[in-house]
């Protein structure tokens, strides 16, 4: 028995071992892909920076290798954005055995609506954001004070608010599904409302570098997806059991 018990485990393992293979594999071939358009994608990337910045004025790299390194992690987070429809096959094969008919439905259009908003939150903070937040933050520069960003800072600033975006957009997705559950309701959410304003503020200030125009420029899409998650908790949330709970006591 105790084998039998062990064998689904040990093909459990194998199966994510396989399909973890497969999704490094994904990773490797974007990364190559990516990497061959390289100085195109940083071109991209800089982009919001570049347009606010004044005549003359470039990105530098301080560190003989910093160049060659940034390229490496560009490519590669390009790599991982190709690869992202073949991790998230690999992802939902080893999961949908485990679950029943109506949580595999509920499960494939919640993959495809949270790449939409991710990938919606990430182009928010492209174009909507960069631009005025760099412009914000390069304003203080002066006649004897001159910004000089590097490849390296910027890499790692761009990439972490993109991120953060991305995730923040995560939120009617979240909230609707623990509707669905049961474990949310509209009017908890309506309760609450100003509870989840000042976490937004709060959770802004720690995602976002320490400007206001940035943080109040993810504090405001968050309002407003807050309004959309409420939208989507009425409409798909568990309606049918506030009847059933109010019977209960008699």
């Amino acid at each position: 028995m105790d084998e039998e018990e062990k064998l689904p485990l040990t093909e459990h393992l194998t199966e994510l071992r396989d399909r973890l293979i497969r999704c490094f594999i994904a990773v490797f071939v974007g990364f190559v892909i990516a990497y061959i358009f390289k100085e195109r994608l940083f071109q991209i990337l800089t982009r919001p920076l570049i347009r606010v910045m004044q005549e003359g004025e470039t990105l530098i790299f301080t560190g003989i290798p910093e160049a060659f390194f940034t390229y490496l992690k560009v490519s590669l987070l390009a790599g991982l954005l190709l690869a992202a429809p073949v991790i998230i096959y690999q992802f939902w094969m080893f999961v949908a055995p485990g679950l029943y008919k109506k949580e595999r439905r509920m499960m494939i259009p919640i993959v495809f609506v949270s790449a939409f908003f991710f990938i919606g939150g990430a182009l928010f903070g492209y174009f909507i954001v960069f631009p005025f937040g760099f412009k914000f933050l390069l304003s203080f520069a002066t006649e004897n004070i001159q910004a000089l960003p590097s490849m390296r800072e910027y890499l790692s600033f761009s990439s972490k608010l993109l991120l953060a975006f991305g995730v923040v957009f995560e939120l009617p997705i979240v909230i609707t599904f623990l509707a669905r559950l049961g474990l949310v309701t509209v009017p908890f959410l309506k309760k609450h409302r100003k509870y989840a304003l000042l976490i937004f503020f709060a959770g802004s200030a720690l995602l976002t570098p320490p400007d206001v125009v940035t943080q109040i420029m993810l504090s405001l899409p968050l309002m407003v997806l807050y309004e959309i998650s409420i939208i989507g908790a009425r409409v798909f949330g568990k309606q049918r059991d506030v009847p059933d709970t109010e019977e209960e006591p008699e």
